[in-house]
């Protein structure tokens, strides 16, 4: 038995097929730009993520030779929050608003202030971020009346392309989560929420469990790809939820950390559970459980906009060079901080005026100080969120890190001293898209629960501990990073009303 995994990313798809032992078969990935119109808007076509997708799919089922009886099934992620808004014949009626866009300030407070975080809260178990896609709704039927009224059918980016995939319309508990419309603790869209938007629930998809068949791959798609029409696509998870099933994070203790484009403290719960101060995301799990989740909206990305950006090196050694510097300073260095608020940031100061930072530099500051500053900024943001699951008393046995980021030793190293937990690598490095395939195998039959295929096929292959000397070292430091913010809120405030 085999099976897919589409992961849809914020500049890429990327397409894995895997056998029962979660042993990757073949791959391939598609890219693709983000357009950014406005400052602070963040866009793309949705029809562009499906052409990506059916040639990424093309490749490797061609690569593979995998006879097409033995494709049971196709899991998907995708980058949570993003607006897919269609009309009566299917079509996008504009481009996808993304998870990154900060248009909406004035829709959060008006969701926050007058309907009220508490009520928001009670509905949805978390309350109004720029990125979410209400916030994007109330700011279509502001904006664009015409359009707003045009609408037939909401969806989530990877559900786009579950309907070019099967003609339906769906989606799962996980990304639905973050929608702001999704009843987290009933695990159903929210009659509040749908009142206060304005829509009615059939312009909304069906929600299923992550594992639970929603079709399967249309008759003509199929004969096209090379594919079984008995091809099913199950529900799969949003970005961060597949990531933790493809990281075994789906059991209390094991936290999941991500250094993609954005960075993610991510823990499973097997109780619904909400901060009181609603500064974590609490959402419902690929596997039937809940979980609670803080995010950074620079983290990896803070790198590669030092290294490729201000430095202009993007030579094939570029990272290797700027990390081999950073490797030769010392934790903490000189006392250079790097605040990583590159397109603002959510947890825990939810602030979409927040700014990137350097402070502390001095005559003596060398680039290899500005880079490790840089990713020791990127680790104290996700401490944040550590602190916060701390405070709930959330078990923090092990964290297992993902995403780019996770390729460095040096940032793994930085992270477990900062974290001052064990940082874990496991076998598979495919995240998001191995989650999404052995959602896709329990939803074929192959394992009877998501849990059960995790304890089968992930394995921990590295961990590095953390250094005792760092981590009181690193300690000293954060208590002035935390302090940082604060002193620059109104700072951020009338920068950006410049």
């Amino acid at each position: 038995m085999k099976a897919i995994g589409i992961d849809l990313g914020t500049s890429s798809v990327k397409i894995i097929i895997i056998n029962e032992m979660g042993e990757v078969l073949t791959s391939a990935s598609r890219d693709f730009d983000v357009s950014y119109p406005k400052t602070g808007w963040a866009e793309q076509d949705p029809k562009v993520w499906w052409k990506a997708t059916e040639e990424g799919l093309r490749e490797v089922l061609v690569k593979s030779s995998i006879a097409k009886e033995e494709i049971k099934a196709i899991g998907l992620s995708g980058q949570m929050h993003g607006l897919v808004v269609l009309d009566n014949s299917g079509e996008p009626i504009r481009p996808a608003i993304l998870w990154c866009d900060q248009r909406t300030e004035a829709e959060c407070d008006y969701l926050n202030d007058i309907i009220g975080r508490d009520k928001v809260s009670q509905y949805t178990g978390n309350i109004a971020l720029t990125g979410f896609t209400a916030p994007k709704l109330l700011w279509m039927k502001n904006h664009e009346i015409e359009k707003f009224s045009s609408i037939e059918h909401i969806l989530l980016p990877k559900d786009y392309i579950r309907y070019k995939l099967t003609g339906e319309f769906a989606t799962e508990v996980s990304d639905a989560s973050g929608t702001l419309i999704l009843d987290v603790e009933k695990r159903q869209w929210s009659q509040e929420m749908i009142e206060l938007l304005g829509i009615n629930e059939e312009m909304l998809p069906r929600v299923y469990e992550s594992w639970e068949v929603t079709g399967k791959v249309s008759e003509d798609l199929a004969h096209s790809l090379g594919l079984s029409e008995d091809t099913v696509v199950v529900g799969g998870g949003g970005d961060q939820a597949a990531g933790a099933v493809g990281g075994g994070a789906v059991k209390s203790g094991i936290i999941s950390a991500a250094l993609g484009t954005s960075g993610v403290i991510f823990a499973s719960s097997d109780d619904y559970q909400v901060d009181k101060d609603n500064r974590l995301h609490s959402f419902c799990h690929g596997n039937g459980k809940w979980h609670q989740m803080g995010v950074m909206l620079s983290a990896a990305s803070c790198l590669k906009w030092w290294i490729e950006e201000i430095n202009k090196d993007t030579a094939p050694d570029a990272y290797e060079k700027f990390l081999k510097e950073a490797s030769e300073v010392p934790a903490g260095g000189k006392g250079l901080f790097f605040l990583p608020y590159l397109m603002g940031e959510r947890t825990p100061y939810s602030d979409p005026r927040a700014r990137g930072v350097f402070i502390g530099l001095d005559i003596t500051t060398t680039r290899g100080d500005m880079t490790r500053a840089v990713m020791e900024g990127v680790a104290f943001g996700l401490r944040d969120s550590l602190e916060i699951l701390k405070s709930l008393e959330v078990p923090i046995d092990s964290v297992r890190v993902s995403g780019g980021g996770a390729q460095s030793p040096l940032w793994r190293q930085i992270l477990a001293d900062i974290l001052g937990a064990e940082v874990q690598v496991i076998s598979s490095k495919e995240g998001p898209a191995l989650g999404a395939a052995i959602l896709a195998l329990v939803g074929s039959g192959a394992y009877a629960s998501v849990d059960e295929a995790c304890d089968k096929i992930i394995k921990v292959t590295s961990s590095q501990s953390p250094d005792l000397e760092a981590v009181e070292r690193y300690n000293k430091l954060y208590e002035v990073y935390k302090g940082l913010y604060s002193t620059l809120k109104d700072t951020f405030r009338s920068i950006s009303e410049l």
